[in-house]
C-alpha cells in the first residue's frame, strides 16, 4: 500500500483515535485501526465510501465487509466483472478486484457513523493523494453526498463545481469523471431509494467511460 496515501498508524484525529481505543478494549478481535483502501493497485474505478462501519470494516479490516453496505456492492462488482466472486466475508476469503479500487472519504470509524468537518478535511489529504495516482480516463464513483465533497475537495475544488445527484456524471481535472450513487446502506435499500436496478444502471454508465 502507497504510504503517501495511507498510515495504518495515523492518530491525527484525537477524538477518532480516542474511540477506536474504546472500542478495541469492547472488542478485542476487531481491527480497530485505520482500514486500507481495498483492491487493484492500478485501478481505473475507483469507489468512496464514507467511513468504516463499526461491525463492518472496522471489525474486518477491509471496506464495506462484514456489514449490509457491502452486499449491493460487492455483488455489483462481480456482476460487472470487476472481482471474483461476488461476497466480500473476510481479508483471507479469496475476493480480488479487477481493476478496481475500494477506499473510503474518512479511514477512521467515527462515532455514530458521523466523522465532523474537520476530520474529514485531515483525512482528505489521504484521498487527495490517492486519487493523484490514477490514470486518465479513471471513474470515481462516490457513495453518497460526503464521499461526493471530499472529492470535489481532493481535486481542489468548490462544492459548487458538481451537484450530487444518484448516476449524474461530471468531469473532473485529469481526464477523470466524477460519478455519484447513493449510498449503498441499508436506510436506503430499506426504503428504495436505491434499487438493485438503479445501482446497475450506475455501473452500466461507467462502462464506457473506463475505456474511453
Amino acid at each position: 500500500m502507497h504510504a503517501d496515501y495511507f498510515d495504518v498508524n495515523c492518530q491525527k484525529c484525537p477524538r477518532l483515535a480516542a474511540f477506536l481505543r474504546d472500542v478495541k478494549e469492547k472488542n478485542p478481535t476487531y481491527h480497530c485501526k485505520p482500514v486500507a483502501p481495498f483492491g487493484d493497485e492500478n485501478a481505473k474505478l475507483v469507489i468512496v465510501g464514507l467511513a468504516p462501519g463499526m461491525h463492518g470494516a472496522n471489525a474486518t479490516g477491509r471496506p464495506f465487509t462484514g456489514d449490509y453496505a457491502g452486499l449491493f456492492l460487492y455483488e455489483a462488482l462481480h456482476e460487472f466483472g470487476f472481482s471474483n466472486r461476488p461476497t466480500s466475508e473476510s481479508l483471507n476469503d479469496g475476493l480480488i478486484l479487477k481493476n478496481a479500487r475500494i477506499t473510503n472519504a474518512v479511514k477512521c470509524l467515527p462515532p455514530q457513523n458521523k466523522p465532523t468537518g474537520d476530520e474529514i478535511n485531515v483525512c482528505n489529504s489521504f484521498l487527495a493523494a490517492e486519487l493523484q495516482t490514477l490514470p486518465e480516463n479513471s471513474v470515481i464513483l462516490t457513495l453518497g453526498l460526503i464521499a461526493h465533497q471530499a472529492v470535489l475537495k481532493a481535486y481542489g475544488l468548490k462544492l459548487s463545481h458538481a451537484k450530487f445527484a444518484h448516476n449524474v456524471k461530471h468531469e473532473l481535472p485529469n481526464g477523470h469523471f466524477l460519478v455519484n450513487s447513493y449510498h449503498t446502506s441499508r436506510y436506503n435499500v430499506n426504503t428504495k431509494r436505491l434499487t438493485k436496478e438503479s445501482f446497475n444502471a450506475v455501473f452500466e454508465a461507467i462502462l464506457p467511460l473506463l475505456i474511453a
